[in-house]
């Protein structure tokens, strides 16, 4: 019988970090032992102990005890932090600690460190978001005695600086690689150019090729050839890729199928089919051929650029190869075909397709039947959506509103409703394009008895019918004039479809056919409604009124827009203006030109000159005014009533008569201004020098105090 074995007493300890293997998990500082639990027998009073990094910890260590409350969701910031080591969690909570701002604080905490090796600089600079305060602890590390960055510090430095969309910084890490002794392998240059490819910055990645291959001399294998002109590819940069496969034919690499695909579909998009097909021969005759997928990317990049006979060409080639075309190939050619106005070789196509057996979809019937609509062979269309049914399809939404809006071009309404009707009972949820048709239909054979009955039952479905209607008037007014639209309107509102946008359309209507007085009947009915008129209402009565003449109550239409905290129109900006002058209101013009390039984003031409035009005055030269009027010109910008009340403005309040007389002389001897301009601007001139003359008076008066003793002598002041 063995002895007994006596039972092991020995315990073993580990302080602080253990490292880590595949059997043993990492152990974050603490007292362990080998299954049993050591109590402290009595609690001493803590004592102050000389920093030990090993046994820090800025989350475990310092609450030991959990909370009574619960605590709350730890931020993005604080569950990536516990990813880290112990060493990295201190640096980076010593940026924390310091606002994630460089300074002697930062630099004393990190001297508390023996050293930070280069695998733990790149651990931290993977978790930093602050560009400037990552480049100036990767300097810092550098400076340590005996520290030499490796290849990983230098990638993280890298994403650190692509994070902050310092992508040129990043760009020159090459160098700095180069002068400390580490040249840059294939590998840094790859980390670069994939990032500006994510980026779709195709120059960048052109440049960093450049910089790869002709500074550093370092050859890219072929995967990152590829990399190089897709990119360069697909951000616009065809002739740069093609310089690049000259170097890599001059590499002497040998060409992929990824490396023909990538250049095929360049010269596709770029419409170059010449010299598509001979790299496609040259992709065959050395390489193989491609797939029913290569041609299928091929063509739907033809579709896309809407160059069709390329499209067959690429289909007849395919063909020749014996490549077996699928369903997906016959889709997008059908469809391109289709939306390209050739449906009758796309449904030449169709009966190949549906010959072979393939599975038909419903795009291509759409596609098809949309385009018969189009070409107004409404019955062909019909035939199509028999043949759908009866392949056990249903037909969607956008068929039927193709056929409903071919019908409708047939006068074949009565059938349009009763299709419409289907798509209700069918559940469909009709839209407005669905009915929109019918509206249009009804409103010009003037059956509004219908029309209104087809409002009631949009109603019923759930449409928002003022809105529809919002959208349905311009369709009317652009096919049958304002009048028709102004009928139709009269007769909705008996039946109280009422809203401000149809208010505006018509308003807008007769303004532009110049029947001023009906625009603003409109808008009279409109103030004694229950509506409230909008900005644009006031700003389409700002633009009738001063085609009348009318410059107050455009003001005052102004105002209410003012009043509303709401911008008048550019048009109606620029029309007041215009009326302003006309009257002799050179003041109030230029403060409404201010008030315009102030509130909207692109303001007129004219009025950007009118303030270049003000501040040149202010040299008194008319020259440099002369000189502001032909870049003007030449701009495309026509002299009007408002820059030449803003060189009147100008010119009465920083210069002279003379100077100003000198402008209008020039602009009459360019026969820019007629004789009898030149005499009305030059009144305009003298009376609003007067003006501000009498203006300055009156200020000096007010300010000596001698006011009220010229009042007393009878003498009467006129305001400005």
């Amino acid at each position: 019988m063995p002895p007994p074995t006596k039972p092991n007493n020995k315990f073993y300890f580990f302080y602080g970090h253990r490292k880590p293997s595949q059997n043993r998990p990492t152990v974050r500082g603490g007292l362990f032992s080998n299954r049993q639990t050591l109590t402290n027998p009595s609690k001493s009073k803590p004592t102050t102990k000389p920093f030990d990094i090993t046994k820090w910890d800025p989350h475990f260590l310092s609450n030991p005890t959990p909370p009574l409350s619960p605590s709350p969701t730890p931020s993005p910031s604080f569950s990536l932090s516990r990813r880290l080591s112990p060493i990295a969690r201190f640096i980076v909570d010593a940026f924390r600690k310091n606002d994630n701002k460089w300074g002697p604080h930062v630099v004393s905490e990190l001297n508390k460190l023996r050293r930070v090796p280069p695998n733990l600089v790149a651990e931290v600079l993977k978790v930093q978001t602050n560009h400037t305060l990552a480049s100036k602890f990767f300097h810092w590390a550098g400076k340590q005695k005996g520290y030499s960055h490796n290849f990983a510090s230098y990638n993280a430095f890298a994403y650190c600086l692509n994070r902050s969309n310092q992508f040129r910084a990043a760009d020159q890490l090459p160098e700095l690689m180069d002068s400390q002794g580490k040249p840059p392998s294939e590998k840094q240059f790859e980390i670069l150019i994939r990032m500006h490819c994510d980026a779709s910055r195709g120059l960048r990645v052109y440049h960093v090729y450049d910089k790869m291959r002709n500074k550093f001399a370092v050859r890219p294998r072929v995967f990152l050839y590829n990399r190089i002109m897709d990119a360069l590819v697909r951000t616009g940069h065809l002739d740069l890729a093609l310089s690049v496969y000259d170097d890599f034919k001059e590499d002497g690499l040998i060409e992929e199928s990824v490396t023909y695909m990538v250049l095929i579909k360049g010269l596709c998009k770029a419409g170059r089919i010449d010299e598509m097909l001979e790299v496609l021969g040259k992709m065959k005759e050395n390489l193989c051929k491609p797939d029913v997928f290569a041609y299928t990317a091929l063509v739907k990049i033809l579709v896309s650029e809407g160059n069709l006979d390329a499209c067959l060409k690429v289909w007849k080639e395919m063909k020749k190869d014996g490549v077996e075309v699928d369903a997906k190939a016959y889709a997008t050619m059908i469809t391109g075909l289709s939306k390209g106005g050739r449906v009758e070789e796309g449904c030449e196509l169709f009966k190949e397709m549906k010959g072979k057996g393939c599975l038909m979809d419903r795009a291509i019937y759409g596609s098809l039947i949309e385009a018969f609509v189009a070409g107004n062979k409404v019955g062909l269309a019909f035939d199509l959506l028999k043949d759908l049914v009866s392949s056990g399809y249903r037909a969607d939404l956008g068929i039927y509103n193709s056929l409903i809006e071919g019908l409708c071009s047939l006068n074949r309404v009565e059938r349009a409703y009763k299709l419409f009707q289907v798509t209700v009972r069918e559940g469909l949820e009709p839209d407005f394009m669905t009915v929109k048709p019918l509206l249009v239909s009804y409103a010009e054979a003037n059956r509004m008895e219908e029309f209104c009955k087809l409002l009631e039952q949009m109603q019923k479905l759930g449409f928002p019918v003022i809105d529809d209607l919002s959208k349905f008037f311009p369709l009317l007014v652009d096919r049958k004039g304002p009048m028709m639209a102004l009928e139709a309107f009269t007769h909705l509102k008996t039946k109280g479809y009422l809203g401000v946008e149809m208010y505006n359309i018509l308003m807008d209507a007769f303004h532009k056919i110049g029947e001023m007085n009906k625009a603003l009947s409109l808008f009279d009915e409109i103030k004694g409604s229950n509506l409230k008129p909008d900005s644009f209402t006031y700003s389409t009565a700002i633009l009738c009124l001063v085609d009348l003449g009318e410059i107050q109550e455009a003001c005052a239409c102004h105002n209410k827009i003012i009043e509303m905290s709401c911008i008048p129109t550019v048009a109606a900006y620029s029309c007041l203006a215009k009326g302003l002058c006309k009257i002799g209101e050179i003041d109030e013009a230029m403060m409404l030109v201010c008030d315009c390039l102030g509130s909207v984003t692109s303001g007129p031409m004219e009025f950007k000159y009118c303030l270049t035009v003000i501040y040149a005055c202010k040299s008194n030269d008319a020259e440099k005014v002369i000189d502001v009027l032909n870049e003007m010109m030449e701009q495309g910008c026509p002299l009007d009533s408002v820059i030449c009340s803003a060189i009147i403005s100008g010119m009465c309040k920083y210069g002279t008569i003379e100077e100003a007389r000198k402008v209008f002389s020039n602009l009459r001897e360019r026969n820019f201004l007629t004789e009898s301009n030149t005499i009305v601007y030059d009144e305009l001139l003298i009376d609003h020098m007067k003006k501000k003359t009498a203006d300055l008076v009156l200020s000096g008066l007010k300010f000596f105090g001698l006011e009220s003793k010229l009042k007393s002598k009878g003498c009467k002041l006129s305001p400005s």
